[in-house]
């Protein structure tokens, strides 16, 4: 098993339960760092709602099976079974009461049970095929301990699971080594870029973001077709927040962003009303009773500087139509995201054709597995990644 995290963990306890001898090789000083952060250090380990929808992938039906046979269902009555604590907050989103390293321990604790060898600082150097009857066997070569200098012995196997993640938060241990390995055998890779990350930006929205950072509220971001309601959140460097992370696997550099900022009401017609009905009033004073203060002057700035001191009387309709239609549809054009450094998760990864739905295992190298971020199978915000993580490792854990 080349890789300790989530998927590495839950594949190796799930071979090790039907009488396999597995190896975990984990070339950080620990197993499972990217659990431990997640969630805030909370986990949100799985969602109530899980379906294909959920997932961004080239072929958007190869996570059905995996899915469909390691379910979120099957996930919590884990948990529950461990007796952890955990709590539904919005849109269906599971996570620990207490902390994420009851998930962590958890799953070290069912590889302990099942017999599973865990060794941290194993990265390995090589990893070729030894052809032979009755099957084809492996052979890892392993770099040596940069601390102590100490190089494990070649071993093979008849297995490996490819589990090492992908490019996103290289400190927890994110690295391309899955694909290198998977381009040794012939599988494709489909190109990858940051997902789950906030955006920058280089032109006048960079200092409003500054002045405004620290400020969230709840809009309606779309591009592409696709659209999230969530919050968002000013930062010094731009935006974030969970409606910028959800939006952001859909974008390509040089795409606008639609931010609605009074979603399910239609800014031009509250508008126009208001000048009917309290015409004597200001048009920020109107706004800050819906959206921050401090946004509706930096908008002001932007969109009415030269009527800001008329009361809505003295607008005509054609303005405040302009200003409502802005109000539903604020275009902003990101510069790029914040890159892998913050990123959740790598889109792209290995080519689904390669791979078996129903056993993760390569199509032209048997033997050869890969499960969770390093396949092109990136999940939304609220848990899907790591529901991914359980199901595609179980599958694999099956036939590996």
């Amino acid at each position: 098993m080349l890789g300790g995290g989530a998927a590495g963990l839950f594949c190796a306890l799930t071979a090790a339960q039907r009488g396999r001898r597995v190896l975990v090789l984990e070339k950080a000083n620990k197993v499972g760092k990217k659990i431990l952060m997640s969630g805030g250090g909370r986990c949100n380990f799985t969602n109530l709602y899980v379906s294909a929808d959920n997932f961004v992938s080239s072929n958007p039906h190869f996570c059905k099976s995996a899915l469909s046979r390691y379910t979120q269902w099957d996930f919590i009555a884990m948990v529950e079974r461990h007796q952890i604590a955990y709590e539904e907050r919005k849109h269906g989103q599971l996570f620990c009461i207490h902390s994420a390293r009851d998930i962590l321990a958890m799953l070290i604790t069912e590889c302990e049970q099942a017999g599973v060898v865990i060794k941290t600082n194993s990265d390995i150097a090589q990893l070729q095929t030894l052809e032979g009857p009755p099957e084809p066997h492996f052979q890892l070569e392993f770099i040596p301990d940069t601390k102590d200098g100490h190089q494990l012995e070649p071993l093979t196997c008849e297995s490996v699971v490819v589990a090492t993640g992908a490019l996103s938060i290289p400190t927890l241990g994110g690295s391309g080594k899955g694909y290198t390995v998977a381009q040794q055998y012939g599988l494709q890779l489909v190109p990858r870029r940051a997902g789950l990350v906030p955006f920058m930006f280089s032109d006048a929205m960079k200092p409003l973001c500054e002045r405004l950072s620290g400020t969230s509220l709840d809009v309606t971001i779309s591009c592409h077709e696709h659209a999230f309601t969530e919050a968002l959140l000013f930062t010094h460097r731009g935006i974030s927040g969970p409606a910028i992370l959800q939006i952001s696997s859909y974008w390509q550099p040089g795409d606008d962003i639609s931010v609605n900022l009074l979603p399910e009401i239609d800014a031009a017609a509250l508008l126009l009303e208001a000048k009917q009905e309290h015409g004597a009033s200001l048009l920020r004073t109107l706004l800050a009773a819906t959206l921050p203060r401090a946004l509706v002057l930096e908008l002001q700035g932007i969109w009415w500087q030269d009527c800001a001191e008329k009361p809505l009387a003295e607008f005509s309709d054609q303005l405040l139509t302009e200003i409502g239609r802005k109000l539903n549809d604020w275009r902003l054009k990101p510069s790029a995201t914040e890159g892998y450094r913050t990123a959740e998760v790598t889109l792209g990864g290995i080519d689904t054709d390669g791979i078996s739905s129903k056993t993760m295992e390569a199509k032209q190298q048997p033997g050869l597995f890969f499960v969770g971020e390093v396949v092109d199978v990136s999940g939304h915000l609220g848990g899907f990644n790591f529901q991914w993580a359980w199901s595609s490792g179980y599958t694999a854990g099956l036939h590996a």
